[in-house]
């Protein structure tokens, strides 16, 4: 079974979405011991949504990531380029109002949004600073991003460890529970190929977007990055 090479061709990485768009939050459950249902709360946190704003959830699968948001009070479009996570995600929260998307060119006019985030989704998009300006476009003066991404453990001896889990046991996991296994082989390259944290700042700030923070979850395998734009 092919997968999606880091060379990250949009088509390739959409098919290997729709491809594990079934058992995709119960993988995740599995894959992070559970891990992530903590950091989409710390995201929601972050953003602190309101009733009324207008939020977008980009990469949002399922949507799992973005009922938080609606419940809040906020009317949260969740956005994602595999018609299969899509299909999944409508069928299970038929309420919310799915959007087809390509990252690099966001459906959505010029200041639209309060508030943009993007979970496990910016290292997927074939320029992230591309992406990165795109979500400024679309985000209001003063409105705010937040970004939830793997990122680098900041203890050296926790790194080692943490990246034999990512080459060898989170693919053998993926076999016992995934729909599409060797998508995780992509996954695991692709965060071993990702900036660390101050490098993704650096990113951020080339793209236009203000003083950039972040915040270290699990001991910097997940970073969460936030700004506001000027």
């Amino acid at each position: 079974m092919s997968r999606a090479g880091l060379d990250k061709e949009p088509h390739d990485v959409a098919k290997m979405f729709d491809k594990v768009a079934e058992k995709y939050d119960l993988t995740n459950d599995v894959l992070s011991m559970g891990q992530d249902r903590r950091w989409r709360k710390r995201v929601v946190d972050l953003v602190a949504p309101r009733p009324g704003e207008i939020i977008l959830d980009l990469a949002a699968g399922t949507g799992t990531s973005s009922q938080p948001f609606a419940d809040a009070g906020a009317t949260v479009v969740p956005c994602d380029f595999s018609f299969g996570m899509l299909e999944v995600g409508k069928q299970a929260r038929p309420e919310l109002p799915f959007t087809a998307g390509d990252g690099m060119l966001l459906p959505f006019g010029d200041e639209t949004f309060d508030a943009v985030t993007i979970s496990f989704g910016l290292r997927n998009i074939v320029d992230p600073v591309a992406g990165l300006r795109e979500l400024l476009r679309v985000t209001r003066p003063g409105g705010r991003i937040v970004i939830c991404e793997f990122s680098t453990p900041t203890w050296g001896p926790f790194d080692a460890i943490y990246t034999n889990y990512l080459m060898r046991a989170l693919p053998a996991v993926a076999r016992a529970v995934s729909s599409n296994p060797e998508s995780y082989v992509y996954l695991a390259e692709s965060i071993r190929a990702w900036p660390d944290q101050k490098g993704l700042a650096l990113r951020m700030v080339e793209a236009g977007w203000g003083r950039v923070e972040w915040q270290n979850l699990s001991g910097g395998i997940v970073a969460l990055h936030h700004s506001v734009k000027p």
